[in-house]
């Protein structure tokens, strides 16, 4: 039930449309949501967050004293499943062109046929091709695509095609390095580099093709910011990346310290963390199963039933995490200080109890059930 595909942008996995989508049920969900804002549910509170630009930063109590139009919640419904607003999603449905075919990989989504040549010159691994195909046309190396229908890789530059990542082919060329040092000489912006970065830093490709690393240096050389990539690079457990990133300057802060174990670190950082920090620490805590780290930060106030921050797949809570990748005694501790068992995960609606089975935890799964009937004997 864990989010898959490294290289996201770490908010929430977006909802896939049905194969032949309907606009009337689309709105029917939106009403619901509008229902569920009224009826002050936790886990549409979180949607909200992830999903409605203007309460993104908005505590639960702010969420459910805002006034939510259809109009709010139908924009709301069109980013959870991908797209940027309700008008697109709409004219996806209703007149769908190439770039809406969410079910070809995303370089045979490409209408632009300058800039997929690029990419199909990329791919190959013609150095040469591309260098040639970029000098007739400058401008590509700072053209941008939009995809939508995912929740990453929505609006990219050529050079975020080097990373594999999402996953399109399952390889890399073998010169890609070389490939990625062609369209860096011809020139790209700072966001570019840093969102190339994060994509080659979390990505499973670059890492199985043994380029990560060499592609992390080479981006930095031509001035990535390792400390764009580091949070995103710990979530995913790419630990090699994480201290290459770190000898090339990226600092280590309280979730880095949290992902990575390092309780000294932690300790130290600790006090002087904002909110935001602690609050993903103890997702990636939970996660990894840092039961030390994960005791300091529920000492230290932070609550245990809140919804994972953006950032730290927000879909689901601490004791989600634990469950499904079977760390009992971390589970053990998460429910003796007060994590509920009830809370359902926001893309399954499964309780901790349910990812522990997907995850194989019978012992956590048993512990759990035993608890919840507990529970219901109290009531």
């Amino acid at each position: 039930m864990r989010s898959s595909g490294a290289g996201k942008k770490f908010v929430m996995p977006v909802k896939r449309l049905p194969s032949s989508p309907n606009l009337e049920h689309l709105r029917y969900e939106a009403k619901d949501l509008l229902k569920g804002h009224a009826a002050r549910n936790l886990g549409v509170a979180q949607r909200i967050r992830e999903f409605y630009p203007r309460l993104k930063r908005a505590s639960d109590a702010e969420i459910f004293a805002a006034h939510l139009s259809l109009s709010d919640a139908q924009l709301a419904i069109a980013r959870e499943y991908g797209f940027a607003g309700w008008a697109r999603l709409t004219a996806h449905i209703e007149r769908p062109a190439l770039s809406d075919q969410l079910n070809l990989p995303h370089h045979q989504r490409i209408e632009d046929v300058t800039f997929r040549r690029a990419v199909e010159l990329l791919d190959a691994g013609d150095v040469s091709g591309l260098r040639e195909h970029l000098s007739r046309h400058p401008n590509l190396a700072h053209q941008r695509v939009v995809f939508e229908g995912g929740n990453y890789f929505r609006n990219p530059a050529l050079l975020e095609f080097v990373a594999e990542n999402p996953v399109r082919h399952g390889t890399l060329p073998q010169n890609i390095v070389e490939v990625t040092q062609a369209i860096l000489d011809v020139g790209v912006e700072q966001s570019v580099l840093n969102e190339a970065l994060k994509l080659v830093s979390t990505g499973r490709v670059p890492r199985e093709c043994r380029v990560q690393l060499r592609l992390i240096d080479l981006l930095c050389d031509h001035g990535a910011n390792p400390d764009s990539a580091i949070e995103a690079t710990a979530l995913h457990g790419e630990l090699e990346a994480v201290s290459t990133l770190i000898g090339r300057g990226a600092r280590i802060n309280l979730p880095v310290a949290a992902a990575l174990g390092g309780i000294e670190d932690f300790r130290q950082l600790l006090p002087g963390a904002d909110g935001r920090d602690r609050h993903l620490a103890l997702a990636l805590a939970a996660q990894f199963g840092r039961i030390e780290i994960v005791r300091m930060l529920l000492d230290a106030g932070e609550d245990p039933n809140r919804y994972n921050p953006i950032g730290g797949h927000s879909h689901t809570t601490p004791l989600h995490q634990a469950a499904g990748s079977g760390h009992t005694e971390l589970v053990r501790l998460l429910v003796e200080r007060g994590a509920r068992l009830d809370m359902k995960d926001i893309l399954w609606q499964a309780t901790p109890a349910d990812w522990a089975r997907y995850g194989g935890g019978t012992e956590i799964e048993s512990y759990l059930r035993a608890q919840e009937k507990g529970d219901e004997k109290r009531d």
